[in-house]
């Protein structure tokens, strides 16, 4: 078990500052190479696609306001439209303007390296004087993954190794369970992969609904020298990432706060893993095709995104 210490010291011996040049903003992403995205397309074996996100509740998590106008030719200003548009009666519309927060514990996103700072420093050693309070980060910011996300994924259920339906709050994976789950399934993980972490929590809240407070399981920091020696591109779960409480005074979210700083490793938090864990199991293939495409808002520090598995 690593001490307090030695997570302190992954900023520095995990660190991918540099690794790919000083003004690389797309960390881990970039062992993603067209090499490993057509062994990606290699996993699709069955056709069958399923979605790894929740879906955003109104008024809980999303902000909305929706305008329908049965009849476009009778809104306000139609009268300065061309003939044609008020000389057609039949012809109507609806839109929304929608506010969404989506960092949190409910809401299927991905995290950008800008998204943490430590001792006032982003990824590859920018300040935090890039971020601007009008116009978001220009630095590593969610935009760096503009071409998507396409790789392949590996699910770890270590809930199944664990022969439990879902790991209790406040109960960590540690590199061993990782191992173990490799074994169980007869996968192995490889550089550019995306691993993602079922504990069972998705299970959880799909019984009972989201739990309230921060106590949740997830990733033990320990795992982070594992997932940089295997070179892996993108990490998520079915909980924030992070056991919490982390066990760690002086790093509330170790994953996050090394991850995203020290090692530029995108994450997909607060995933439902379910369906594609059922899917696994039915078709016993335990690895698919990926696809995250985050919206490409300008300066953000991640997006709200549907990953999309496809087997």
């Amino acid at each position: 078990m690593p001490t307090q210490d030695d997570v302190l010291g992954y900023f520095d011996t995990l660190s991918n500052w540099g690794r790919w040049g000083d003004d690389d903003e797309r960390g881990t992403l970039n062992h993603i190479s067209d090499e490993v995205r057509l062994a990606a397309a290699r996993a699709v074996r069955h056709g069958r696609s399923v979605s790894c996100a929740w879906e955003v509740a109104v008024p809980q998590e999303m902000e909305r306001s929706t305008t329908v106008c049965p009849c476009a030719a009778d809104m306000p200003g139609a009268e300065h439209m061309p003939a044609a548009f008020h000389a057609d009666r039949r012809w109507g519309f609806s839109n929304e303007r929608l506010g969404v927060m989506f960092h949190g514990n409910t809401v299927t996103h991905l995290d950008s390296p800008c998204h943490i700072l430590w001792d006032g420093t982003m990824y590859n050693g920018r300040p935090h004087s890039m971020i601007d309070a009008t116009t978001g980060s220009a630095w590593a910011a969610v935009t760096a993954a503009a071409d998507g996300i396409v790789t392949r994924g590996v699910l770890l259920d270590v809930a199944a190794v664990r022969d439990v339906p879902w790991l209790e709050p406040g109960q960590g994976v540690y590199p061993e369970d990782l191992e173990a789950a490799e074994r169980r399934q007869g996968v192995r993980v490889r550089p550019g992969d995306a691993v993602l972490l079922r504990t069972g929590h998705g299970r959880r809240r799909h019984e009972a609904g989201p739990a309230g407070g921060v106590t949740q399981p997830g990733w033990h920091a320990s795992c982070l020298p594992w997932l940089h020696e295997r070179g892996v591109a993108l990490i998520g779960a079915d909980t924030p990432q992070d056991v919490q409480p982390s066990g760690y005074d002086a790093v509330l979210m170790p994953v996050h706060a090394v991850g995203l700083v020290a090692m530029g490793l995108w994450l997909l938090d607060n995933c439902d893993l379910e369906l594609c864990a059922a899917t696994a199991a039915e078709l016993d293939q335990w690895d698919f095709h990926l696809t995250v495409a985050p919206v490409r808002f300008a300066g953000t520090s991640g997006s709200p995104v549907n990953p999309i598995a496809t087997f």
